[in-house]
C-alpha cells in the first residue's frame, strides 16, 4: 500500500513539475478540450501535446476519450487529496524545524547581548 502510494505521488508530482502540464490542468478545469485545440492553445503539435497528456493520465489527472476521430480530454476524478496531505505534513514537519532554529537563534542573540552588556 505504501509503496502504492509512493509510485502514485511520484506520477502526480512527476506530471505536476512542468508548468505547461500545470497550465494544461488549468485549462481543462474549464471545459473539456480536444487534443488539437489544445495544441493549438499552447502553441504546440498535436503530438507534443499527446505526449503531456500521456504524463497526465498516467498520474490520473487527465482522462482522453475518443469521439469518432477526435480525441477529447477532460480533468480525471481522482483529485489530488493525497498529495495534499503528504504536502501539507511536510509543511509541518519545516515549520516546526524552522521553529526549533529560530528558538536557537533567539537565545544566541540574547547570550551575545549579555556578553557585550557586561
Amino acid at each position: 500500500m505504501v509503496q502504492c502510494l509512493a509510485s502514485s505521488l511520484d506520477r502526480s508530482f512527476a506530471a505536476l513539475s512542468d508548468g505547461t502540464r500545470r497550465d494544461i490542468i488549468d485549462q481543462l478545469g474549464q471545459a473539456e478540450a480536444s487534443v488539437t485545440s489544445l495544441a493549438d492553445r499552447f502553441r504546440m503539435t498535436p503530438t507534443g501535446m499527446k505526449k503531456h497528456l500521456q504524463v497526465l493520465e498516467r498520474a490520473g489527472l487527465v482522462v482522453t476519450r475518443k469521439v469518432g476521430r477526435v480525441r477529447i480530454c477532460r480533468l480525471g476524478t481522482r483529485g489530488l487529496d493525497a498529495e495534499a496531505a503528504w504536502i501539507e505534513a511536510h509543511r509541518k514537519l519545516f515549520e516546526a524545524r524552522f521553529e526549533a532554529l529560530d528558538g536557537i537563534l533567539g537565545e544566541m542573540k540574547a547570550e551575545e547581548r549579555d556578553g557585550q552588556s557586561v
